[in-house]
C-alpha cells in the first residue's frame, strides 16, 4: 500500500506494478536530491519562520490548523513568503486527503480526476479533502467557475496560493467563500535564522559540509534577498556545493563568494548607515536638480540593491510637493500614482513605474513655493501670539451670530468682477504678510499673472 494525498491506496489501483516502484524511489530521493529551499520546507507550524501576523498561537489560521477545522482560504504575498510552506504544513498536519495542482499546467482533465477522488473521498470513506492550487491567478473564469459549486457544497476545501492581489485576479464568488490571509515579506532577520538554519541543520540543511557563512556574507545575502526566503537559500546552498574547503578544511561563504551566488554585485549600500543617506540624497538632489540621468542612475543603485520600493516611492512624492510645487501641480498626481501602483505591481515592474515618476519630477519646472509658505507660515504661529480670526470672516451660519458681530462686513468673493474682491483675511497684525510667493517658473507664472489680473496691478511690480 502506498500513501498518496494522505489516502491510502492499494497496487491494484495504481497503473502499474514499476510505475509504482519508481514513484516510490523518486520520492525516497526527494529527501536528499532536492534544491535545499525544498528540503527546508517546515512540517510544522512551530518550524515556520516569519508570518506572526497569521500563525501566531493566539491567531486564526493558527488555530484552525491545530484544529484541523480549515475553511477554504487565498494565501496571498510575495515570492518566497511561504505560501507552498504553509500548505505543505497543513498536508503534514490535516487529517483530509491533500492533493495539489499548479494553475499553469493543470487543465480541465486534471480538476475532473481531483473532484473524482474528493467525491470519492466524502461518499467512500467520509474524509474530507484540501485542494491546493499554486498559482490560482493563471486559472482563468471558466475554471474558477469549475471549482465554485465544489467549494461550496464542502466536496473540496480550497487553499490557493497566489503572488497577485487575489481581489483583482479570483473570482468574486470564491473570495466569499474563503478567507484572504496576507503573507508579508520575510525580514532581514528572519531571513538570517533560515540561512543559518540551513547552513547547520544536519537533517535537512547543510550541516554535513562543514560550512560557514561570514557575517557580512550573512547580512549581505539577507538584505539582497528582499524577503524572499527561496533567493537566499537557492545562493546559499549553491555557495556551498561550489566553493572549495579552505587550509582548516571548512567551506567559508565569503561576501564575494555570497555576491556570485546571488548572481549580484555588491553594491555598498547599508540601510542603516552612511552609504544609504548620501545616495538617498543624491537621488533627491537630482531629482531637485533637474538631472533625469543622475536622478534614473541613483534609482537604479537603490533597486539593485534591494531599497523598499515604498520608500522610494514616497521620497518622489515629497520631492514633487517640495521642489516642484505649483510650478507643475502635475507632478505631485503622477508622484502619488506611482505610489500606488508599485504597491499593486511589486517588482520587476516596479522599476519601469518608478522610472516615470522620477523623470517627470526631475524634468519638471521646479519651486519652493509650498514648504517656504508653509514653514514661514508654522514659524509665525510658533512664534507670536495667537490672534483672532477677522470679525467678518466668523462663522455666521446660526441665528444669534449678528448680535455678536459674526460675519458683519463680510465680501462674497463671487458677487465682484473676476470672482475677486479685496478684503482682509489675516488676523490684525499680519495683514500686509506675504507666505505664499509663487516663482516664475512653469503653472506658478500664470499665478502671478492671475493674481496681478484680479487685483488690477498688472502693471505693478509684486
Amino acid at each position: 500500500m502506498y500513501a498518496v494525498g494522505g489516502q491510502k491506496r492499494t497496487d491494484s489501483e495504481k497503473t502499474g506494478f514499476h510505475m509504482d516502484l519508481f514513484e516510490y524511489m523518486r520520492e525516497q530521493n526527494k529527501e536528499t536530491e532536492s534544491p535545499l529551499a525544498s528540503r527546508m520546507r517546515p512540517t510544522t507550524l512551530d518550524e515556520v519562520v516569519g508570518q506572526q501576523h497569521i500563525i501566531g498561537k493566539d491567531k486564526l489560521l493558527y488555530r484552525a490548523i491545530k484544529a484541523d477545522k480549515l475553511s477554504s482560504i487565498i494565501l496571498y504575498g510575495p515570492p518566497g513568503t511561504g505560501k507552498t510552506t504553509l500548505a505543505k504544513v497543513i498536508a503534514h498536519t490535516t487529517s483530509a486527503d491533500f492533493l495539489q495542482i499548479n494553475a499553469t499546467s493543470a487543465g480541465k482533465k486534471d480538476m475532473e480526476e481531483v473532484i473524482t477522488q474528493a467525491k470519492n473521498n466524502q461518499g467512500m470513506y467520509g474524509k474530507k479533502t484540501i485542494l491546493f492550487i499554486d498559482e490560482i491567478h493563471r486559472f482563468n473564469k471558466g475554471q474558477q467557475d469549475y471549482l465554485l459549486p465544489f467549494v461550496e457544497d464542502g466536496t473540496i476545501i480550497l487553499i490557493g496560493a497566489t503572488t497577485e492581489n487575489p481581489y483583482f485576479e479570483v473570482n468574486g464568488a470564491l473570495l466569499s467563500r474563503s478567507i484572504i490571509f496576507e503573507l508579508k515579506s520575510l525580514s532581514k532577520e528572519d531571513i538570517k535564522t533560515l540561512l543559518l538554519r540551513a547552513v547547520n541543520d544536519s537533517e535537512k540543511g547543510m550541516a554535513a559540509y562543514d560550512a560557514v557563512i561570514d557575517d557580512d556574507a550573512l547580512e549581505f545575502l539577507a538584505d539582497i534577498s528582499n524577503g524572499d526566503a527561496r533567493a537566499a537559500l537557492t545562493a546559499i546552498e549553491l555557495g556551498i556545493l561550489t566553493t572549495e574547503r579552505s587550509a582548516d578544511g571548512r567551506i567559508h561563504i565569503t561576501l564575494e563568494v555570497a555576491s556570485e551566488c546571488i548572481q549580484r554585485r555588491v553594491v555598498r549600500y547599508d540601510k542603516s548607515g552612511d552609504n544609504h543617506y548620501d545616495t538617498v540624497s543624491a537621488f533627491i538632489k537630482s531629482m531637485r536638480g533637474s538631472d533625469p540621468d543622475a536622478a534614473v542612475y541613483y534609482l537604479a543603485r537603490m533597486l539593485y540593491a534591494g531599497e523598499d520600493i515604498k520608500f522610494i516611492a514616497r521620497r518622489v512624492m515629497i520631492c514633487a510637493a517640495e521642489d516642484v510645487s505649483n510650478a507643475d501641480p502635475m507632478a505631485l498626481v503622477v508622484a502619488t500614482s506611482a505610489a500606488q501602483a508599485v504597491e499593486r505591481i511589486g517588482m520587476p515592474e516596479a522599476r519601469i513605474i518608478l522610472a516615470q515618476a522620477v523623470t517627470y519630477v526631475a524634468c519638471a519646472p521646479k519651486s519652493n513655493s509650498a514648504i517656504c509658505a508653509i514653514d514661514d507660515a508654522m514659524e509665525t504661529v510658533k512664534s507670536m501670539m495667537t490672534a483672532p480670526v477677522p470679525v467678518h470672516l466668523q462663522d455666521a451660519h446660526y441665528k444669534s451670530s449678528g448680535k455678536l458681530g459674526h460675519g458683519v462686513g463680510y465680501l462674497y468673493a463671487h458677487s465682484y468682477p473676476n470672482h475677486y474682491v479685496e478684503q482682509q483675511y489675516l488676523p490684525d497684525g499680519l495683514a500686509d504678510k506675504k507666505f505664499y510667493v509663487p516663482s516664475e517658473n512653469g503653472y506658478e507664472k500664470q499665478i502671478r499673472e492671475y493674481f496681478r489680473k484680479i487685483k488690477g496691478t498688472e502693471n505693478k511690480e509684486d
